[in-house]
């Protein structure tokens, strides 16, 4: 009688759980849903009205085409998106090179000097972004002021942005090249050197191909951390010089235009294409070396 019981609650106890998984499931998924609306539900939004041919947000007048035509046509905005792009190809080209020396001359270093370095490399990404652009004007407003003895002066515009970006760019690039480094076996570096190659003909075919995901990772997030940055471009661009992020925030004081809209729905779109080209790279790497392992 005993076994029986025994028996009778563990079959229960079983039967609870099988009828509890099922609804677990319904409510992760409920809840993944739920978190992807909020994410991707403003995105539409913005899509939807890129191709509504009236200029009020109040009424749907139709679907059109229009605004990305006219968006073409408007030399500022034009100038806004040449200027995004060129300073987030080029402080992302920067700061990917930059972190992978600096990530090198870390391997280098001690333990202890290494975590110091890295402690101190992190303090950008922990800190404010307001604290860091209002930092960066203070720097060139002083630096300005004490090249003006020689008649040398600093004008706020691309330079004084791209150095912004490199900045801030900098410690994420270095995070994402590190772990890659400390994976890598020294000894085939060593074998190379052995053989007759140069220090940096060996980097090039031994090192630099290890890593390359890391790097590649780097330059990325740094692209798209510089693609829509407001806070620092805000506090480093002169009069005249305009981004995507500070040209949209001057176009809502006056009232959005649809252009804006059609431009957003294109960067949108650009960087999702961008994001699959590279997350299916790896993906097939990964399996044709597993088919050449088998």
């Amino acid at each position: 009688m005993q076994e029986e019981k025994a028996f009778a609650k563990t079959g229960a106890c079983a039967v609870r759980k099988t009828e509890g998984i099922p609804l677990r499931k319904i409510l992760s998924r409920i809840y993944l849903i739920f978190i992807f609306i909020l994410l991707y539900a403003p995105i539409a939004v913005l899509i939807v009205f890129s191709f509504n041919s009236s200029r009020t947000r109040a009424k749907w007048g139709g679907w059109t085409l229009q605004w990305y035509v006219r968006m073409f046509q408007d030399a500022a905005i034009m100038a806004a998106l040449r200027n995004t792009l060129i300073i987030a190809l080029l402080s992302a080209l920067i700061a990917t090179l930059l972190g992978l020396m600096a990530s090198v001359s870390l391997l280098n270093m001690k333990h202890k000097k290494r975590s110091v370095v890295l402690s101190l490399i992190d303090i950008p990404m922990l800190n404010a972004e307001i604290v860091t652009g209002i930092c960066l004007m203070l720097i060139f407003i002083a630096l300005g002021q004490f090249l003006s003895r020689w008649g040398y002066t600093i004008e706020f515009g691309f330079a004084t942005v791209l150095i912004g970006h490199i900045t801030f760019n900098l410690p994420y690039t270095v995070l994402s090249i590190m772990p890659k480094l400390r994976q890598i076996n020294t000894s085939t570096y060593e074998a190379a050197l052995d053989l007759g190659a140069s220090r940096w003909l060996a980097f090039r075919k031994v090192i630099l191909p290890d890593i390359l995901p890391g790097v590649l990772s780097g330059f990325m997030l740094a692209f798209t951390l510089s693609l829509d940055d407001f806070v620092i471009t805000h506090f480093t661009k002169g009069p005249g010089f305009d981004t995507i992020s500070t040209k949209v925030y001057t176009e809502v004081r006056k009232g959005i235009k649809p252009e804006m809209y059609a431009l957003s729905t294109l960067l949108f779109v650009s960087i999702l294409l961008i994001l699959l080209i590279f997350g299916r790279g790896p993906k097939k790497k990964a399996a044709s070396e597993h088919l050449s392992r088998v």
